[in-house]
C-alpha cells in the first residue's frame, strides 16, 4: 500500500508545501503593496476560493480523460500561478497569481486516485498517511517560510513553489502507477444529498471547514500583529514564533494520529484541539507579552496538526463506499470556501476593529464549534469480507440485510463481493453462510 500512495501523497504535499511556505509572511508582503487590509486578507485566502470552485470540474475531468493527465494540467496551472506571484509588482497581479495557484485544484483527483489504487480495507489508513504528509509539509513550511522570506524575499518563496511543482510533475510520470479502472455496483443507491443528512459526516464537514478557516485567520493576524507597534518585531524575527510552534506541532501530530486511528478516539482529539484553538486566539487577542503570544501561536499549531491527519480519514470511514468521493469533494470544497472567508474576514476586521475584539470574537465562534462537535460519534470499527463472486448465491445476496452489516458491493474488476461488517457482533462464518451457495 505504502509504495502505491507515497508518490501521490508526495505530490499533494509538495503542492501544499509551496502554498504553506508563503503563509507565515504573505500578509506582511501583501500589506507592503496596499493599505487596504481587506485585499491583504483576500491575498492570504484567495487560492482557496478558486480551489473550491475547481474541485468538482477537476474531478469530472479526471473521470473523462484519466487521473494522470488531469494532475498534470493542475500542476501546470499551479506552476503558472506561482511564477506570476513571484514576479508581481502590484497587489492585483499578486492576487491573480494566488487565484491561479488555487485553480490547479488536484486534491479531489489525488483522493480519487488513491481510492483507485488502494483496497477498501486499508483506504482509511491511506487517507491518514496522506493527511499526515500534508500536516508534515505544513509544519516544515512554518519553519522554513519565515527564514527564507526574511533572507531572500517572499518572491523567492514563490519561485521555490514553482520548482516544487516541477518536481511533482517528475514524480507523477516516474513514480505514480497508472490506476486500474474499477467499477463498483452497489446494493443500495443513495443521493448525494444524503451525505448532509448523516450527522457524523455533517460534523466532519464543519470540523474540516472550521480548521481551515481558522488557519487563514491566524496567518493574517500573526505576522501583522507581531510586526505592529504592539510588539514591533522585525520580519526576520518571525521564525522565533513559528519555529517552536512547528516543533511542538510535529511532536503532537504523531500521538494524536495514533490515539485517533489505532484507539478509535478521533472525537476526543478534535475536542482537545478546539479547546486549544479557543485558548490560542484569546491569548493572541489579549496578551501584551511576546512570550505568551508565542505560546498562543504554538497552541494553534499543535491544535491544527493534531486534527490534520484525522480529518480525511474520518470522512472516508463515515461515508458509504459509493459516497466517499462525493463526501470528500463536498467537505474539501466547503473547507476551501471557509479558508477564503477566514482570510477575507480577518483582513476586514483588522481594518475596522482591534486585536482584542478579533481574538474574543474568534474564541466565541470556536466555542460554538466545540459545542457542535460534542454531537460527533467515534466511527464504528468495521472489517471487510472478500468472497469470489463465483461462490455467491445471487438470490441470497440480493436479500442480504443485517443490523451489523454496514454495506456490501460488487467489485466487477476483481470479481469480488465485498461485505463491510462489525466483526465483534457478527462472525465471518455466519456471513458466508448467508451468501455462499
Amino acid at each position: 500500500m505504502f509504495k502505491k500512495i507515497f508518490p501521490l501523497s508526495a505530490i499533494i504535499s509538495l503542492r501544499f508545501l509551496g502554498l504553506f511556505l508563503v503563509l507565515p509572511v504573505i500578509s506582511i508582503y501583501a500589506a507592503s503593496m496596499t493599505d487596504n487590509l481587506l485585499l491583504v486578507g483576500i491575498i492570504v485566502g484567495g487560492y482557496a476560493l478558486t480551489q473550491a470552485i475547481f474541485q468538482v470540474p477537476f474531478g469530472v475531468m479526471s473521470d473523462k480523460i484519466g487521473r494522470k493527465p488531469t494532475l498534470l494540467v493542475g500542476l501546470i496551472i499551479f506552476l503558472i500561478g506561482s511564477l506570476i506571484a513571484a514576479f508581481a509588482t502590484d497587489i492585483y497581479t499578486l492576487m491573480l497569481g494566488r487565484f491561479l495557484q488555487g485553480a490547479g485544484a488536484i486534491g479531489s483527483v489525488i483522493t480519487a486516485m488513491i481510492s483507485d489504487l488502494v483496497e477498501e480495507e486499508v483506504r482509511g489508513k491511506a487517507m491518514a498517511i496522506m493527511g499526515g504528509t500534508i500536516a508534515l509539509s505544513f509544519a516544515i513550511a512554518m519553519g522554513l517560510g519565515p527564514v527564507i522570506g526574511a533572507s531572500y524575499g517572499v518572491d523567492t518563496l514563490f519561485l521555490i513553489t514553482a520548482g516544487l511543482s516541477i518536481f511533482a510533475m517528475i514524480l507523477l510520470f516516474t513514480k505514480v502507477p497508472t490506476p486500474p479502472r474499477i467499477k463498483h455496483i452497489y446494493h443500495k443507491k443513495a443521493k448525494t444529498s444524503d451525505i448532509l443528512k448523516d450527522s457524523n459526516l455533517l460534523n466532519m464537514i464543519v470540523i474540516n471547514a472550521m480548521q481551515k478557516g481558522l488557519m487563514t485567520v491566524a496567518f493574517v493576524l500573526i505576522p501583522i500583529i507581531l510586526t505592529s507597534d504592539d510588539f514591533a518585531w522585525e520580519k526576520s524575527d518571525l521564525y522565533m514564533a513559528y519555529l517552536p510552534a512547528m516543533v511542538l506541532g510535529l511532536i503532537a501530530m504523531g500521538p494524536a494520529a495514533v490515539f485517533g486511528e489505532k484507539h478509535n478516539k478521533p472525537k476526543q482529539i478534535f475536542l482537545v484541539s478546539i479547546v486549544l484553538f479557543i485558548g490560542s486566539f484569546l491569548i493572541m487577542g489579549l496578551t501584551a507579552s511576546s512570550t505568551l503570544f508565542i505560546i498562543a501561536v504554538s497552541m494553534f499549531f499543535i491544535a491544527f496538526n493534531m486534527m490534520e491527519p484525522l480529518v480525511q480519514s474520518m470522512i472516508t470511514k463515515f461515508a458509504k463506499v459509493h459516497q466517499k468521493g462525493a463526501a470528500l469533494g463536498i467537505s474539501n470544497s466547503v473547507a476551501y470556501f471557509a479558508t477564503f472567508i477566514g482570510g477575507t474576514l480577518a483582513g476586514l476586521m483588522l481594518d475596522i476593529s482591534d486585536r482584542a475584539t478579533i481574538g474574543i470574537s474568534v474564541a466565541v465562534l470556536a466555542t460554538i464549534w466545540l459545542l457542535w462537535t460534542l454531537k460527533l460519534q467515534n466511527p464504528t470499527k468495521h472489517s471487510h469480507l472478500f468472497i469470489s463472486q463465483d461462490l455467491i448465491d445471487t438470490a441470497k445476496l440480493s436479500e442480504l440485510e443485517h443490523e451489523h452489516i454496514a454495506e456490501w458491493y460488487i467489485n466487477e474488476t476483481e470479481n469480488l463481493i465485498v461485505i463491510k461488517y462489525v466483526k465483534d457482533l457478527i462472525s465471518e462464518e455466519d456471513l458466508k453462510s448467508k451468501v455462499i451457495c
